[in-house]
Parts: C-alpha cells; sequence; structure tokens
C-alpha cells in the first residue's frame, strides 16, 4: 500500500475514534521494532491502534501477522517506559475499507 493510501486510511481512522469519544494522544510513534498507528486514549484507557486497509473486511484483516502483533507490543512497551506510564492499555485494529470502519478490541487475545 502507498504512503499515500495509509495517511488516508489513518485519517479516517482517526474521525472514527475521535467520533467515538477517544482523544488522540499521538499519530505515527516509530521505534526501532516498528511503528504504532494511533495512540488514543478513552474511559482511563490506553489504545495502541493499528490500521490496516484493504477492498474488504477479510483482505484488511489479513494483514495484520503474528509478527505485526508482535512488533506493535514490542512498540507500545517501549511507549509506556518512555513516557513513564502506569495505566491500563489494550491494543486494537481499525480496518478501513471503502465501505466502512470497523473497530477490533483486544487483538492480542
Amino acid at each position: 500500500m502507498s504512503r499515500a493510501k495509509g495517511n488516508l486510511a489513518e485519517d479516517r481512522a482517526c474521525r472514527f475514534l475521535d467520533e467515538n469519544g477517544f482523544m488522540i494522544v499521538e499519530r505515527n510513534f516509530y521505534t526501532r521494532f516498528g511503528e504504532i498507528d494511533i495512540i488514543a486514549a478513552k474511559d482511563e484507557v490506553l489504545h495502541f491502534v493499528e490500521v490496516k486497509s484493504g477492498l474488504d473486511y477479510e483482505s484488511a484483516i489479513q494483514n495484520i501477522t503474528p509478527k505485526k502483533i508482535l512488533r506493535l507490543t514490542r512498540t507500545g512497551d517501549i511507549y509506556m517506559k518512555k513516557n513513564s506510564l502506569h495505566v491500563n492499555f489494550m491494543y486494537d485494529a481499525i480496518l478501513v475499507t471503502p465501505q466502512d470502519v470497523e473497530f477490533v478490541e483486544n487483538i492480542t487475545i
């Protein structure tokens, strides 16, 4: 996927989160282990959000691999340590298709 398509998907994901009561804390947090697309907060929980897009739900969700989840969790750990945070958190995904935006909570379970 091109960076431009990725940015459009992330923008749609941010709008979705904003419309559903989340506060965007940071976008595109990078470490040597990987990137977190969106970090958001709601109800005293920090959400590390991976954004994936595709032509349909199936093609978007198939891009969330065990390797991607490992990179996401390592990067989230670094974010928590770097910011000295001791809060509840979870790893989520937002799947963006031409027709819909779908929020999938707790993808590490």
